[in-house]
């Protein structure tokens, strides 16, 4: 039940335009359905339906069957033909006609023969509206005959020569099929060498004496009969050189035998085609089989080509190892030429065939049966094509059109017959007729002329359930005359379905491509045409699909253990699944190990044989979708410790219930590695504005493997989940796929909205825009809306694009204003905004502060007051005041310098303030300014103020210069804040003893204008400590202080000296008193003369000294006699070996070890004495103590450096003389000014001077 599928446009030239009015109304015609509504009230001429081929071959041992069947309203009635003329099959008693039916049946099997009935048949179905005839059926009965008999000789061959035993099968109908066998009738195997051609013949490109044999046998297959023919067998025997040497010495007179050299190779020659050349003819949609069979030794090798052009890939077969070349549904293209090519390692020969194509008559288009209405125009067009190109002829009820009646609603012109204005007795039945020397074509086309309102064939109320997001196909079957057009409307009071959206096909039906949630409802499908109208309702319901969410996982268990595979399935609440196990995709094993509980399938004590692939399958009326996971059994193993890990990402997301704002996510969770995962994370990604940027959007417990996700509009959304356990979180998953909501207006406005001028006469409005996600639609904007806030103006509107501020020109200058933004987009506008205050641009302020009064609280702080400005003048938002000082002139100074200004500002509208940190004894100048967001306003007067007198600073400096016996100098700089006018300076002294303890302080009054005072009378080096300070009328200010020591009475002291080595930087003095002045001078002696530098140090306090002088003490007077013992004791030794002759090395060593740091001294006149190199060797007066490395330890010597360093307990001799003792040892130096001594060892070396 089809409509006749609108043809394509064409364009026809001016000789042509009489057609153009017949042609455009091939869209009224339409087949009559073979529906029984129509087939009982419709009158329809006869089609054919069913007949018998063309070259209808029978079996002669059955009766004889002609099949033709036709429809038709009335039922038509039949007639026969035979060779041309009338069959009256009512003079034949073996001939009969099916009841309702044009078959014949024709019985042979109880008398006749089948030769009798062979000839050409054709069937004509007649009713009142026309004639319909069969093809041509030529009715020929098989046969299969027997081979001639003949007598066939032996044959013997030498080896290697070629050999063709002919097979000459006895022509049959339809020919016979060939192979060869032998008497135990299996077949001959053959080979590169050994092969059958297509005509039967067995070919040996070489023999060899295994192919020695008396049985090969030809035979014929005629299928049709079942039988199989047998030729005679042929005998063949292949002998050897040596074989066939001895028969030709037995039978020296045999000349059948033309020599007894063995075969030689050589290069291929083809045994079949003959010759360089040959021609191939083959119809089109045949198979092109081409063959070449060569003979050579070696057996050679065949190869096929094309000459000009490539062998058809998907069409190119080879068959008898490559000696056949196959071309399937040749078509015209194939023509050429060509090649195989046979080649041995001696040669190659070629053989080219060219093959023509011809084409018996094949369809372009076959005429389409009419139905026209009453006074409409039609045309039949029938056009085929074939090699040579096919002759066309038209028929009417089977009668050629020019014998037949005419019919002026009728005129061909040439493959094409044209109908106009046609009426009733227009119907007839024609026939189109292709014919060429291969064959020929034959189609019945009727033209039916009715006048029909429309009808609906398809039943009323059907109800479709159609699985989501898959096509839904609503039919809506109809007939009428002329063609009713077709409309599809949904519910009650829709419009009609247009083709945007939906697919209207030819036949009525109605297809929603992807059917969602929203397609369910009533289908209402409207016929009409002149004659009426009809129309059918029809119901569609949208469901879930089933979904595996949960699919069994590949397994890999041990033998005997159990294992579980999980199958979850999610479906429509309306229907029903069926859950199915399948075991390598049969039915699962009838045992009890194997047990199915709702969503498990479980398989107890697992053996070798469980293993395979097992399916779960789930089915419904309407879908159905399959899971499979692979059970591997493996030998048990020890069990090893559980891993923890973070989860397996989840997988299988999918989005179902999908709405504007909303949208279900469903996923499968992944595995959870030992340690249950406790939540799930989702998060989206929008494509359309922030491609590849994630954000969160939900999170929901670990059990769920769902979310109702809210959405919002304009977003083309991609979730995915990471999964979360004690571990921590997976991986994300891949992403869903990405589902765009519909736009929608705005539903929020710019947030931040301000209002702000820059200039005085405008006002700047500016707002956080939306971005795109919560822009909801394309073509987002603002409306930009103010008005004066003290006014009856009304609104002004602007709608600008997204940008983010809008200036107003000319407004007055800091006015309030009420400002709002409004957000909208293509579909609408964001809800009603919030109303902002702002203001317009400020200026300058015009009114300075005005009654500056100044309020001095002490000499470094002020207090200052004013009078406000009026708000009006401040033209802005009023920030503060703010005062600018400076310090004029000081009032110790006349002279006047400029002072850098300074700047307190007081925020708000305060009306006084203080002045911290002035300088006291000053004058001061200041002014107030009130300022705005735009800047200051102008200064107030001047105000001048005087800040009182304070105490000073300290001096600047103080030293002490020039100390003597019993005087002091001391210098000093004024103080640098005198802070008013100094009246006087006060000096405090007073002396510190050697304990550090302080003597009686004295207090000294010394003029204003000195800088410089010398204390006299003073004890000699003695330490005094200083304090000094400045005064003014107010008070004292800081004090500084200063120590200072006299210097020591040089006529009372000697001068004690020591000879140092000049490449040394320092000298321990000992033998000091504790808390006494000395004064030490340096000097240096050269070819300039004596140069030298003095200064004054003092010791520090004594301490009680707990060392005992070892000296007097008993057990060291008698080491040291021990000592001189033992040393005694060794001289005698070396002595009594020198006499003995031998050397005992003392001076080398002496000299070795000798330290050049500790010099002799002159012991007759207590002068210097001369300082000896390294390089003198020369003793010294007294025995050195210093070890081999130079160095003094400690326990050997007791005036080491350290000593120095840290010791007070100096001494001295009974003489009052100073003992100075040395050492080489460098570790520490002593401590300038703060050097002691012991009492010197008798044993160290001595070096003093007095």
């Amino acid at each position: 039940m089809q409509l006749k599928i609108m043809p394509k446009k064409k364009h026809f030239s001016a000789g042509r335009v009489p057609l153009i009015l017949f042609l455009c109304q091939m869209i009224r015609a339409l087949d009559v359905p073979l529906d029984s509504k129509l087939l009982g009230d419709l009158v329809q001429p006869p089609t054919i339906t069913q007949q018998s081929p063309k070259d209808y071959i029978i079996d002669p041992r059955e009766n004889i069957v002609i099949q033709c069947e036709a429809k038709g309203k009335p039922p038509p009635s039949f007639s026969w033909t035979r060779n041309g003329t009338h069959f009256d099959i009512d003079k034949d008693p073996l001939v009969t006609m099916k009841p309702g039916s044009g078959t014949l049946v024709i019985n042979i099997m109880s008398e006749g023969k089948a030769e009798t009935y062979e000839g050409v048949y054709q069937c004509t179905a007649r009713n009142e509206r026309g004639a319909a005839i069969s093809n041509n059926i030529v009715v020929r009965p098989s046969r299969s005959p027997l081979w001639t008999k003949e007598r066939l000789e032996p044959i013997t061959l030498r080896n290697g020569q070629s050999l063709v035993l002919p097979c000459r099968p006895p022509i049959g109908l339809p020919p016979a099929i060939i192979f060869w066998m032998d008497n135990s009738f299996q077949r001959l195997p053959q080979s590169e060498r050994v092969s059958q051609g297509l005509n039967g013949d067995l070919y040996f490109s070489n023999v060899l004496p295994e192919d020695t044999r008396e049985d090969y046998i030809c035979y014929a297959r005629f299928n049709h009969t079942q039988t199989i023919q047998q030729k005679q067998p042929i005998s063949l025997k292949v002998i050897s050189v040596d074989e066939l040497n001895d028969t030709i010495a037995a039978n020296l007179n045999d000349t059948e035998f033309y020599g007894a050299k063995p075969s030689k190779e050589r290069p291929p020659t083809f045994l079949t085609p003959e010759g360089n050349e040959s021609l191939k003819e083959e119809l089109r949609g045949n198979v092109l089989s081409l063959e070449c069979i060569a003979e050579g030794l070696p057996t050679p090798i065949i190869y096929w080509i094309k000459e000009d052009g490539t062998l058809p890939v998907n069409r190119t077969f080879y068959q008898n190892f490559k000696k056949t070349l196959q071309i399937t549904q040749v078509s015209e293209a194939d023509s050429g030429n060509y090649q195989c090519i046979a080649k041995n390692t001696l040669g190659a020969v070629h053989h080219t065939i060219s093959v023509t194509v011809k084409a018996a008559p094949y369809w372009i288009s076959a005429p389409q049966n009419l139905v026209l209405s009453p006074g409409e125009n039609g045309t039949l067009i029938c056009r085929a094509n074939g090699n040579p190109k096919p002759r066309i002829g038209w028929l009417t009820n089977g009668v050629p059109v020019e014998i037949a009646p005419d019919d002026p609603s009728r005129k061909i012109d040439g493959d094409t017959i044209i109908f106009s204005n046609v009426q009733e007795r227009s119907s007839a039945v024609y026939q189109c007729n292709a014919s060429n020397e291969y064959g020929y074509l034959l189609a019945n086309a009727f033209v039916n002329v009715l006048a029909e309102p429309p009808r609906i064939l398809t039943s009323a109320n059907i109800l479709y359930q159609v699985i989501a997001n898959r096509p839904a196909l609503l039919d809506c079957a109809f007939f009428g005359s002329p063609l009713p057009t077709i409309e599809w409307f949904k519910g009650t009071k829709g419009s009609a379905l247009h083709e945007d959206i939906y697919v209207l096909h030819d036949n009525g039906t109605l297809e929603i491509p992807v059917a969602q949630k929203d397609s369910t409802g009533t289908y209402t499908c409207v016929a009409r045409n002149k004659l009426g109208m009809a129309k059918n309702e029809v119901h569609l319901e949208i469901k879930d699909p089933t979904r595996i969410i949960k699919q069994p996982e590949y397994a890999v268990v041990q033998r005997g253990s159990k294992v579980s595979f999980e199958c979850k399935v999610k479906h429509d609440n309306t229907l029903i699944p069926t859950i199915m196990w399948l075991k390598d995709n049969g039915e699962l094993p009838n045992d009890e190990r194997f047990s199915v509980d709702k969503d498990h399938l479980v398989v107890t004590d697992v053996s070798d044989d469980d293993g395979g692939v097992y399916t779960c399958a789930a089915n419904t009326t309407l879908d159905s979708v399959s899971a499979s996971a692979v059970l591997r059994v493996v030998a048990p193993t020890p069990t090893p410790a559980p891993v923890y890990d973070v989860p397996n990402p989840p997988f299988d997301l999918e989005l179902t219930n999908q709405l504007d704002k909303s949208v279900q996510l469903t996923w499968t969770p992944g595995d959870d590695n030992n340690s249950p995962i406790t939540k799930f994370i989702i998060e989206y990604e929008d494509a359309m504005h922030e491609a590849g940027i994630w954000h969160h959007q939900a999170e929901v417990s670990g059990t769920q493997t769902t979310a109702q996700l809210t959405l919002s509009p304009y977003v083309n959304y991609s979730f995915r989940v990471m999964a979360e356990n004690s571990i921590g979180r997976s991986v994300p998953s891949e992403a869903s796929e990405q589902y765009l909501t519909k736009a929608a207006e705005p539903d929020q406005n710019p947030m931040t909205v301000e209002g702000l001028g820059t200039e005085p006469d405008n006002l700047v409005i500016t707002w956080k825009p939306l971005n795109g996600f919560e822009s909801n639609g394309p073509g987002l904007q603002y409306k930009v809306s103010w008005r004066q806030k003290d006014g009856d103006d009304e609104w002004t509107s602007v709608v600008v694009a997204n940008v983010s501020k809008y200036i107003v020109s000319g407004t007055p200058t800091f006015v309030p204003y009420l400002i709002k933004v409004q957000a909208l987009n293509d579909v609408g506008f964001a809800p009603e905004p919030a109303e902002v205050m702002g203001h317009s641009g400020e200026d300058l302020p015009m009114v300075a502060p005005g009654n500056v009064r100044v309020n001095v609280v002490n000499s470094t702080l002020a207090e200052v007051h004013w009078d406000p400005v009026p708000l009006k003048s401040v033209r802005g938002h009023l920030q503060g005041y703010r005062i600018y000082y400076w310090k004029a002139q000081s009032s110790s100074k006349r002279n006047r310098r400029h002072i850098e200004k300074k700047i307190l500002t007081f925020q708000g509208n305060k009306t006084h303030g203080m002045l911290p940190g002035l300088q006291p004894y000053s004058h001061y100048v200041l002014n107030v300014r009130v300022v705005n967001g735009k800047g200051e306003g102008p200064a107030s007067t001047d105000r001048g103020f005087h800040t009182p007198e304070g105490v000073p600073s300290a001096p600047s400096s103080l030293k002490i210069v020039n100390p003597t016996l019993d005087s002091l100098t001391l210098e000093w700089d004024p103080p640098s804040h005198p802070n008013g006018v100094l009246t006087e300076y006060t000096l405090r002294y007073q002396p510190i003893n050697s304990t550090h303890e302080l003597g009686p302080l004295v207090d000294l009054k010394i003029p204003a204008n000195k800088t410089r005072w010398t204390l006299n009378h003073l004890n000699f080096s003695t330490r005094y400590k200083f304090y000094f300070y400045a005064q003014t009328s107010v008070g004292s200010g800081s004090q500084i202080t200063e120590e200072a020591i006299t210097t020591v009475d040089e006529g009372k002291e000697e001068w004690r000296k020591e000879i140092v080595n000049d490449s040394r930087s320092f000298f321990g003095l000992k033998g000091l008193m504790p808390g006494t002045a000395y004064k030490v001078r340096v000097g240096a002696e050269g070819d300039s003369g004596f140069v030298s530098s003095e200064d004054v140090f003092e010791t520090g306090p004594a301490m009680a000294s707990r060392q005992v002088d070892i000296a007097t003490q008993g057990w060291f007077i008698g080491l040291m006699c021990a000592v001189a013992l033992l040393i005694l004791i060794l001289l005698i030794v070396c002595f009594i070996r020198r006499n003995k002759g031998g050397k005992y090395p003392v001076k080398e060593k002496e000299d070795a070890h000798a330290d050049p740091e500790i010099q002799p001294m002159k012991e007759d006149d207590g002068t210097f004495g001369e300082y000896s190199d390294a390089e003198d060797h020369k003793p010294l007066k007294k025995g050195s103590r210093t070890p081999s490395d130079r160095t003094v330890k400690k326990e050997d010597s007791d005036d080491s450096l350290v000593d120095y360093g840290e010791g007070v307990n100096g001494q001295f001799n009974e003489d009052g003389s100073f003992i100075g003792q040395y050492s080489g040892k460098k570790e520490k130096e002593p401590a300038e000014g703060n050097e002691s001594s012991e009492a010197p060892s008798p044993v160290n070396a001595m070096n003093s001077f007095v």
